[in-house]
This record gives C-alpha cells, structure tokens and sequence, in this order.
C-alpha cells in the first residue's frame, strides 16, 4: 500500500501538523525537524495526494484563462473547450474563470492581467502578446507566485513556467513543404496570409516557411505577406488587391484565421489559375474547403489537448506535483481530403 502522511509522522517522530507544515513550506518547524519530515518523506516513497490535500484545506483553485474574442473560430473552439473543461471541473475544487481580450493588443491583454488579484488566482493561462506591459504583469504574477502557462502563441523570454501549444516554427516548415511537393517543382510567387506579425505563433510560423522555401525549393518565392487581422473583410480586400499587383501566385500560405476572405476571393477564380493553398485548423470551414478543392492541406492542433494539458500544468506547478512530459506534447496534425476524420 502507498505510504500515508500518518506512516511519515511516525517514521520521522512528529505530529501530523508538522507534516502538514513541511509538507505546504509553511513556518513554525524548526530546520533539523523539517530536514527530518523531509527524509521520511524520501525513505518511504511517500507521494502526496494533492487533491486530498486540497480538500482537507478546503481549498479551492482559481484558474483564469485570457481568450481573445474577435472573429477568429479558433479562439471561439479554445474557448469552448475551456468551459466544458470548467464544468468537468465542477465539484473537484477547480473554479475556472474565463476573461475575453481583444486579439492583437497587448495593452488590452495587460490590462486583464492588472485585474487579476494574486490572493484569489492561483494559476493562470493566456494567448501570449510580446509587449513590454504584458511582460511587467507576467513578472508581477511570478513574484506572489502565481503559475503562469502561455497557450497556442509563446512568449519565451518573459516569466512564464510553460508553453502549451504546438511547435510553431515546426508547423510553418511543414506547411512550406507540403506546398513545395504539391507544385511538383513549378516556379513562381507564394503568398503568406497572417492574422498579425505582431504574435510569435505567426512570425514563428512564417519563419520556419522561409527556412524550407529558400533551402529546398529555390524556384519558388514567398516574398509577400499579407496581415488581415483573421477578420474576413480585410483578408478578402488585402488578397483581392494582391493578385491584381502581383499577377500569378502559385501558392498560398494561410498562417492564421482569416480563410473566409480567402475563400472568397479563390472561388471567383477559374480552376487552373488556383494557387495551391495550406491553411490552419479543422473546422467546419476548412473541411468543406478541402472536400471542394479549394485548398490542399490543412495543419491542425488538438485545441481539447491543449486545454486539458494547460490545466495539467498548472494545477501540478499549484501542488508541486510532477507531469508525465510526453502527455503534455501538442502534436502537429496534417489533414488532406483523403484522411478527414
């Protein structure tokens, strides 16, 4: 049978309550008992129930999620699954609390950040946006302690315990190579559609596309890119205006959202003046878009994966519980007409 924390007060000669404040770093235990509480601990294996623990205390876990809102269908599915996670959750002493920002704005997203307070949060999950007032609440949180775990766009070079998401950069040199084998060594001009430059999960991903367009396929040039902030319109007007500047495009790099306006403008065009088309998330969208023709592969992310992991993560940083590494791996899933599930 696993060891208790009654067998580890006896193997180290203290009362439970010691345990107890060894256990949680709490003060009161002089460092020769706490060094004694701690070996026990060790010689016996023992593991500590967090979710006993928890509710021994009466404790209950808020963890704030920060989605942005807009008009992305991503964000919408993410959010989603964070409230059907939230009610999974119900009665296990996990309260979650979801809070909408606008996309692409790191001010909006500091100022969410500013109104959580650290004595009622104790773990939280966003859509990461570099900037500086971003950073300064990240660095806030990592001083009273509170987990912070950056979901689908990383931030790695502010305070943050873990990143949740698919490997970006990963994703873009993938998408450039399915592009690449489809046009069968033809030449000509791509054209890459983001959502924002301003967030990692796109620059990244446009990185690692020119990484592979220019080392493997020298014939081929992504020398444009397109912002239409994942809203249809300005995606529809931003792609119109390019095919009449650019005249033929061979290929077409959705990195973000914005596939409604996209679609719009390929399914004016006749067939063979088509550019083969990557594009992100499977959706209803992007699954009638491939059974159509319209576009040629979709890179798709478990969105459920990310938020169960998400809540893993942090709820193991609150307890100080390990994690099984390769359960948290967001994989990058590749779907073409042929293998839609």
């Amino acid at each position: 049978m696993r060891p208790t924390v009654h067998d580890v007060a006896r193997a180290a000669g203290v009362g439970l309550a010691t345990v107890d404040r060894v256990l949680n770093d709490r003060p009161g235990v002089r460092q020769a008992t706490a060094e004694r509480v701690k070996a026990a601990v060790d010689r016996l294996g023992f593991v500590r129930d967090a979710s006993a623990a928890a509710l021994a205390r009466k404790r209950i876990d808020t963890l704030a999620f920060l989605i942005p809102d807009g008009p992305s269908d991503f964000m919408h599915r993410l959010e989603a699954e964070v409230r059907a996670a939230g009610q999974r959750l119900a009665g296990r002493r996990v309260n979650i609390d979801i809070r909408s920002v606008p996309p692409f704005d790191g001010e909006a997203l500091a100022a969410a950040l500013r109104g959580l307070d650290t004595e009622k949060v104790a773990g939280v999950a966003l859509v990461a946006t570099e900037a500086a007032a971003v950073r300064a609440e990240l660095c806030r949180l990592n001083a009273a302690g509170v987990p912070v775990v950056t979901l689908v766009s990383d931030a790695p070079r502010f305070p943050r315990h873990r990143y949740v998401g698919i490997d970006n950069v990963a994703a873009g040199r993938t998408a450039a190579s399915l592009i690449g084998q489809f046009l069968g060594g033809r030449a000509g001009r791509i054209v890459v559609v983001a959502g924002s430059m301003l967030v990692r999960d796109h620059v990244e991903r446009r990185m690692g596309f020119d990484q592979v367009i220019s080392g493997q396929y020298p014939r081929l040039q992504a020398s444009v890119t397109l912002e239409g902030r994942d809203e249809r319109a300005a995606t529809r007007q931003a792609l119109s205006e390019c095919l009449q500047r650019e005249g033929d495009i061979v290929g077409l790099y959705n990195i973000g959202a914005g596939l409604e306006g996209i679609l719009d403008v390929l399914s004016a065009l006749p067939a063979e003046a088509r550019p083969v088309v990557v594009a992100h998330e499977l959706n209803d969208v992007t699954r009638a878009a491939l059974e159509s023709g319209l576009i040629h592969a979709v890179i798709n992310q478990d969105i459920g994966h990310e938020i169960r992991s998400a809540i893993r993560v942090l709820r193991a940083q609150i307890d100080g519980t390990p994690l099984v590494a390769g359960q948290e791996t967001i994989r990058i899933e590749i779907y073409l007409r042929d293998n839609l599930p």
